[in-house]
């Protein structure tokens, strides 16, 4: 059966323009992480390059698997993260507070997961509706107090809860605007659904910080866009709506958060929004050099990588990988690591027990790297490398290794 389709335009501009900007191995759905008894089943492997619109300058997946497949089971919830409930106590208080939202005020959140942002807006005394279309989880978030709609967001839908909410004075999507095939519609759901004043938040991974920290990585299956201000700003323009403000942030090694208004409504456009859109003009982020050299750097920190893992390999040491999340699936993959792991180690007990998308490496707890005898592993976390080498250090003092492949390898 066929899981995926094929895009042929630009998700955003409808422009049939698109050049292949970096090349990227295929690799199974990066989150699909299986137990004991479905070691059977294939995983099919889906493509994962990048493509670079020439029209419009956005960079995007052209493969889409069926959100079906990818979101209906969807089993993350927010609420595990504390680093994460703790970002949105603060996101509800920072824009309850600029916007001056009073209350009973609705607040709708696409992608609302276990509903933890809408229970801080909730807090302050606002209306709240979640959608999403993991239908378990919405339906113990509906039971927790944050009514949820099991579905997709589409402009039916936001008409729908229009009709029978009234407008909504603030509209969330984080780390969801990357997510869908159809964001055209979802920008005209947004701005149907918002109050005149009404104001769109959204936070995405920024592609300039992908770009400049290597977090290729983060190129996976559910991550259809990788946003940057400038096509962005058309895009919005063309569907009735404009950037009010953008603020860098920290989160995922690098984002940014939009505030977006209906086109011409009452809120000024800050400064900065002109100032980062001459900066990505002046970075030429819409042109393809700028592309080929961070696929080149790439390849250059493979092949390094690679030989160690092949020297090592036939000194006969054990190589184990640190990391079971879904970037590591795709570093796995891209930098053709599978046949030099014996296993990955991970702190997250939810993890164990299950096996690796596609290579079925088998993943364990941390004290594996002991107990299995690993001589060196390689921190496929990359990101998170810091407080891994400091957790572990019982590994580097018993005699073991940390390889840390990224930004560049680098033995501990």
């Amino acid at each position: 059966m066929k899981t995926s389709t094929q895009r042929r335009t630009c998700r955003l501009c409808d422009s049939p323009k698109l050049d292949l900007a970096v090349p990227i191995k295929p690799s199974p759905i990066a989150d699909a992480y299986v137990p004991a008894d479905r070691l059977a089943e294939k995983q099919e492997l889906y493509a994962l390059d990048l493509y670079l619109c020439a029209d419009c300058g956005h960079v995007q997946l052209l493969e889409v698997v069926d959100p079906e497949v990818l979101f209906r089971n969807y089993i993350y919830t927010t609420s595990i993260s504390l680093g994460l409930v703790e970002h949105f106590r603060r996101y509800a208080d920072q824009i309850v507070q600029r916007f001056a939202s009073p209350p009973n005020s609705l607040a709708v959140d696409i992608g609302s997961n276990d509903g933890t942002l809408l229970k801080f807006f909730k807090a302050r005394g606002l209306r709240v509706v979640g959608i999403d279309p993991a239908a378990q989880i919405a339906s113990q978030a509906t039971r927790a107090g944050v009514p949820t709609i099991p579905a997709f967001f589409d402009l039916a839908l936001a008409r729908r809860i229009r009709e029978e909410h009234g407008p909504a004075a603030i509209v969330t999507a984080n780390n969801v605007f990357a997510h869908s095939d159809r964001l055209p519609e979802m920008a005209d759901g947004i701005r149907d659904l918002l109050a005149d004043d009404g104001v769109f938040i959204f936070e995405v991974s920024y592609l300039p910080d992908i770009l400049e920290k290597k977090l290729f990585d983060t190129v996976y299956h559910e991550h259809l866009c990788y946003h940057s201000v400038q096509p962005l700003a058309a895009f919005f323009h063309r569907h009735g709506l404009e950037f009010i403000d953008i603020e860098r942030l920290p989160n995922k090694g690098g984002s940014i958060r939009g505030l977006v208004q209906r086109k011409g409504g009452p809120r000024k456009i800050a400064p900065v929004v002109a100032e980062m859109l001459r900066q990505e003009e002046k970075t030429g982020l819409a042109r393809l050099p700028v592309f080929q050299r961070f696929a080149a750097e790439l390849e250059r920190v493979k092949t390094g990588l690679l030989q160690l893992a092949r020297q090592l390999k036939s000194d006969n040491k054990k190589i184990a990988g640190f990391g079971a999340s879904a970037t590591v699936t795709t570093l796995i993959y891209n930098f053709e690591l599978g046949p030099f792991l014996s296993f990955l180690a991970d702190d997250n007990v939810s993890r164990h027990g299950l096996f690796s998308p596609g290579h079925h490496l088998p993943v364990l707890p941390a004290a594996a790297l002991r107990g299995q005898k690993a001589d060196y592993a390689i921190v496929l976390a990359w990101q998170y490398a810091e407080p891994i080498l400091q957790k572990h250090r019982d590994f580097t003092a018993s005699g073991g290794h940390f390889i840390v492949p990224l930004p560049e390898v680098k033995i501990v």
